[in-house]
């Protein structure tokens, strides 16, 4: 069985060159944005996004001492999921919301949650520094999903896991055109609804272990190992 459903092949174009969405967004675009739904955003998105959050560390299978990237921690509703005898580090590109979650931090007493301002197309660690790098509904709120997605592969450790939520646009005909004509909406409320998801898998270069549907079928939980 196919990892994921496909339209018809010759409806579709080069995965390897296409467009992967008819939006183009900027990082201050994107920043205004997160900005703007820092106080509602546990409230839009925490109970519908976490079965998706729960399944992802679940197949994680993080080990005593592991390292764990979070890339887009967002207001750090993941934090206190983590066992405490990982080490995790939280990054985010929004002030707004890291303020949120390091409040949630320091009222839980995460003392293995480290958290810090930063793009995720420009991570600044060396490479080979985490067990496991995790994207959590992420890639399709970003300008640049392709170096976002290089970046999280050169700070993985060789045989890394490599794990992303996202929602993708849908294999259906006709969901996949609704996708992509609601997009420029959607990306008010932070994301883009029409990324598609094997355009992303064959230019990013991401082999996947395993994709499997989460939450409602409109979010994919991607596991690849690092080469």
């Amino acid at each position: 069985m196919a990892l994921f459903e496909r339209e018809d092949d010759k409806l579709r174009p080069d995965p390897h060159s296409q467009a992967l969405s008819v939006i183009a967004i900027e990082n201050d675009f994107v920043e205004g944005v997160y900005h703007k739904i820092a106080k509602v955003y546990d409230v839009m998105f925490g109970p519908i996004l976490h079965p998706g959050r729960l399944l992802a560390l679940e197949r994680m299978g993080i080990a005593a001492g592991d390292r764990v990237l979070e890339v887009g921690v967002g207001t750090g509703i993941n934090a206190a999921l983590y066992p405490r005898d990982c080490q995790v580090t939280g990054i985010d590109f929004s002030p707004s919301m890291l303020q949120k979650a390091r409040s949630r931090v320091s009222r839980k007493g995460l003392s293995h949650v480290r958290l810090m301002e930063m793009d995720a197309a420009d991570l600044k660690f060396p490479d080979e520094s985490f067990d496991i790098v995790y994207a959590p509904y992420l890639v399709n709120c970003v300008s640049d999903p392709l170096k976002v997605v290089r970046e999280m592969r050169r700070v993985c450790k060789p045989n890394g896991k490599i794990v992303i939520v996202n929602h993708f646009r849908s294999a259906n005909p006709v969901l996949s055109r609704l996708d992509r004509a609601v997009s420029p909406l959607t990306v008010h409320i932070g994301f883009k609804s029409d990324l598609d998801l094997p355009g992303f898998l064959a230019q990013t270069g991401l082999r996947p272990i395993s994709i499997e549907k989460v939450s409602v079928p409109l979010w994919h939980l991607v596991i690849c190992r690092r080469d």
